[in-house]
């Protein structure tokens, strides 16, 4: 009984050695609590790896590179995509940007007698008065003779009369003929030779805006084509030098001329600040007696019949 039982192992042992062996698959418990051995485990493999096809390079597509901010600029700017809206918008803002500048502009313009002092603008407005009122008295002045040639009984004689007075006082202004009346003299100082051309320009200005109607510097007739100009002797007038004291004679209103020299701000105290002393004084009768050649024009002839 002990030899068949060590030749034959129980059938416990047989199914656990069963199971340790590799490849045994175990199915599960049968009736008897034993287990179910089917045998050997198959094992299966993988299919092998196939490799992927070469892509032509011919075929791949290249990708496109990151633009630049600038460079999304330059493409959505350039080439330009003009509609007629555009268009029209542009114009608008053409047209607006035209009534600005206008606008500007006469603001700028405007801007200078805003910035000027209070002595300026009293000066300003006195030369407006003056002009007004002598454009006022050549009005009637004018009138009258007008009213004179058509009530006189002889209007060719009337007419010779007038011709010859404006004559002479063409004559006055032309510096071609002498002239008296009220007005003043004006004598400048300059013993420290500071007194420049430019500032004598600026008294005869001064005088013809207040409503000079005859001048004279020294021995110079000053008229309408006057200048001045600095030499290395001084001061030359029409080319021809004159020397300090300059004694100006001016006929005029006296009331108008006197004022317009001693304004603030005016010739005699720019004249001050250069170190010269600058004289007014009125006179019922100043001569004016320097006189210029009458020059015939080479081109300019009278369009009068």
């Amino acid at each position: 009984m002990s030899e068949h039982s060590d030749k034959n192992p129980p059938a416990d042992n047989i199914t656990a050695e069963r199971l340790r062996e590799p490849g045994t698959q175990r199915t599960g418990t049968g009736t008897g609590g034993g287990v179910e051995l089917r045998g050997p485990l198959e094992r299966r493999e993988l299919p092998p790896e196939r490799p992927e096809p070469d892509e032509d390079p011919s075929a791949r597509q290249e990708q496109p590179e990151a633009l630049t901010g600038r460079q999304r600029l330059v493409a959505g700017l350039w080439p330009p995509r003009i509609t007629r809206a555009q268009l029209i918008v542009a114009l608008l803002l053409f047209v607006l940007g035209l009534g600005l500048a206008i606008q500007v502009r006469s603001n700028s313009e405007s801007s200078a007698l805003r910035g000027a002092r209070q002595e300026d603008l009293v000066r300003i407005l006195d030369e407006l008065d003056d002009r007004s009122q002598r454009l006022e008295d050549e009005k009637q002045r004018l009138e009258a003779q007008r009213t004179e040639l058509e009530n006189s009984s002889d209007q060719a004689e009337e007419a010779r009369r007038q011709t010859v007075e404006k004559e002479r006082q063409l004559g006055v202004l032309a510096g071609t003929v002498a002239a008296q009346g009220p007005g003043i003299n004006l004598t400048i100082s300059d013993p420290v030779g500071t007194v420049e051309a430019d500032m004598l320009l600026d008294a005869i200005q001064e005088l013809r805006a207040a409503g000079a109607e005859a001048i004279q510097i020294n021995d110079v007739r000053v008229v309408a084509s006057t200048y001045f100009a600095d030499g290395d002797g001084g001061i030359r007038i029409d080319g021809r030098a004159v020397s300090q004291p300059y004694r100006f004679k001016v006929i005029g209103k006296p009331a108008d001329l006197e004022p317009a020299l001693n304004i603030p701000g005016g010739v005699v105290q720019t004249l001050e600040k250069e170190q010269a002393t600058a004289t007014v004084t009125r006179s019922e009768k100043i001569v004016v007696d320097a006189l210029r050649s009458a020059k015939r024009p080479d081109y300019a002839r009278s369009s009068s019949r």
